[in-house]
């Protein structure tokens, strides 16, 4: 099967990404490739791409799309292990990292990986095929109030507890092994009234179950801190989100880079000591253009922010007083 993926938001992350032809730069999450192979057309020959993926099947076109690229060097892993894999490469520091987060087209669009509720396919939905725990194994085992809690928690779902309990009665039937199977059991679970409007009644479920079984609102957490540390002075972070968790995460996360005073009011002079380590590029997320969505609407729920780390002998304030939302 081809490969085929429209990369979201091309041109604007990868101005924020690049700032020197002759730096080191990572992918952490390669995918289609569409982001490197921009990035690639504007380093020099001295410049340096690393691509990682835990996907086989994205480090495979990857490898391919780029065999005649010394430039390159792929790399087979989930980014929380980015600062290891980096450093084992000799690759420290960095100018700029890349984080593109959630399915790609490919993943959702090949059946058998089980993210999509489009389309019929065992339930799977493992970014790693070699992870253990997969969505068959939440349905069929959790308890009812762990489905619930993963549903409401990752799908900010209405109907989670609703959706628990179909999915706890259906499986005392037989086992619940596929998508559509999973989809007439939230079907059922949600008022007609309810389906009626809105996006697919599985949608919220199913990103919920994606994210417990990839552990993806943790590995992520984890790997942002890393991806600032990896950085030298100037270099910067981009992340694209999809979905209001990931974005309020890293939102979250860049802000407390800021090192915005945290005295009580009324000091006169500070004594907490905060020092920012970085600063935000941009004070409101990027989203899509209109034509961007017209073209892919798989790009709508996009947003982008980014971040320049700062010199850690002080270097530039970060803009502890912007109110981004």
């Amino acid at each position: 099967m081809a490969y085929t993926h429209t990369t979201v938001l091309l041109h604007e992350a990868v101005d924020y990404w690049f700032t020197d032809p002759d730096w080191v730069y990572v992918d952490a999450t390669l995918g289609g490739a569409g982001h490197s192979a921009l990035l690639l057309s504007r380093l020099s020959a001295r410049g340096k791409l690393f691509g990682l993926d835990q996907d086989p099947v994205a480090i495979r076109h990857a490898g391919e799309r780029f065999a005649e690229e010394p430039r390159v060097n792929l790399l087979r892993t989930n980014f929380v292990a980015l600062e290891d894999k980096l450093r084992q490469a000799g690759a420290l520091p960095v100018h700029g990292i890349l984080f593109d987060l959630g399915v790609s087209s490919p993943q959702l669009d090949e059946g058998e990986r089980g993210f999509s509720y489009m389309r019929d396919a065992p339930l799977d939905m493992r970014m790693d095929p070699g992870r253990e725990l997969t969505a068959r194994d939440i349905v069929n085992s959790w308890s009812e109030d762990e489905i619930y809690s993963v549903i409401r928690r990752f799908g900010e779902e209405k109907w989670a507890k609703r959706i628990a309990g179909f999915i706890v009665g259906a499986r005392a039937k037989h086992p619940l092994s596929t998508t559509g199977e999973l989809v007439e059991v939230i079907k059922a679970a949600i008022p007609a009234s309810a389906r009626r409007e809105g996006p697919h009644p599985a949608k919220r479920t199913f990103q919920a179950l994606r994210i417990a079984v990839n552990d993806e609102l943790g590995v992520l957490e984890r790997a942002l801190d890393q991806a600032l540390r990896c950085l030298a002075p100037g270099g910067h972070l981009v992340v694209i989100t999809f979905h209001s968790l990931e974005d309020r995460l890293v939102k979250e996360k860049m802000q407390s880079w800021l090192g915005k005073c945290t005295c009580p009011p009324g000091l006169p002079v500070c004594v907490c000591g905060a020092v920012a380590s970085a600063r935000l590029l941009n004070r409101k997320p990027v989203l899509p253009s209109a034509t961007e969505i017209a073209n892919n609407p798989r790009s709508r729920s996009a947003k982008l922010r980014a971040a320049e780390k700062v010199s850690e002998c002080g270097g530039r304030p970060g803009i502890g007083s912007t109110n981004s939302s």
